[in-house]
């Protein structure tokens, strides 16, 4: 679905991504994990088209991005960690102006919409300005705004940050959900568990370099993933 080759990104003197070499199959749930610092941002900013690769190549079923754009573009649906709502308008109305983004004629937008906010039980605060929803209910509400194109691939960069435990487990269920209709899912997280409960396979990078990927069963094998982590990011 995604493959990396020898990804590079410079800013400046600092080499924040280093020789990326990897690929994402289709319909995994993939995890990007480091501490702070480890070039996570970095690289899910190339992979979304936001950054140009210094070095290196990323192909989207077999294409590379130069040329591709607008095609790569119609595939990825982003999850940001921050909320960047429009909080004078209703959840409903946030929805509708993503929709009107992706060029979704009027019907489709309407059913489209309907369909989403019955999927995360969220259809009865459709009226209701952003600013006054809960945490949880605003980061399902995220999800299924990058969702409305229906994209093969989400991105999702720290989709449970700050949220309570409940909350985190219904949205683990929603990304398990999203798993079982076929969409590739990228994940960043700093929950360890978290990792552990959703990905197929993790990929560790330390200081803008990859130093393990494989599945959770096989990093763990012998010690837990943090205890894995720890040992490969000192």
């Amino acid at each position: 679905m995604i493959e990396l080759i020898g990804v590079e990104k410079n800013f400046g003197a600092l080499r924040a991504v280093d020789g990326l070499s990897f690929k994402i199959e289709r319909g995994e749930v993939f995890g990007l994990l480091g501490k702070n610092g480890a070039g996570k941002t970095t690289a899910v900013k190339m992979l979304t088209l936001q950054l140009k690769p210094t070095a290196g190549e990323i192909l989207f079923l077999g294409r590379p991005t130069a040329g591709n754009e607008l095609f790569i573009k119609s595939l990825l649906g982003v999850v940001p960690q921050h909320l960047n709502f429009d909080q004078d308008l209703t959840a409903a109305e946030n929805l509708e102006l993503h929709a009107r983004l992706y060029h979704l004629p009027g019907a489709e937008r309407r059913e489209r919409i309907d369909e989403l906010l019955n999927f995360v039980e969220l259809e009865h605060i459709r009226g209701a300005f952003v600013r006054e929803l809960s945490g949880g209910m605003k980061r399902r509400l995220l999800i299924i705004r990058a969702l409305i194109h229906r994209p093969q691939i989400l991105f999702l960069d720290e989709p449970t940050v700050a949220l309570d435990p409940q909350v985190r487990r219904k949205i683990w269920r929603l990304i398990a959900d999203l798993k079982a209709q076929g969409i590739t899912i990228v994940l960043t997280t700093h929950y360890i568990e978290e990792a552990e409960a959703l990905c197929d396979r993790v990929a560790i990078l330390n200081r803008g370099r990859l130093v393990a990927l494989d599945t959770t069963a096989k990093l763990c094998a012998g010690c837990s993933l943090e205890e894995r982590f720890i040992e490969l990011t000192k």
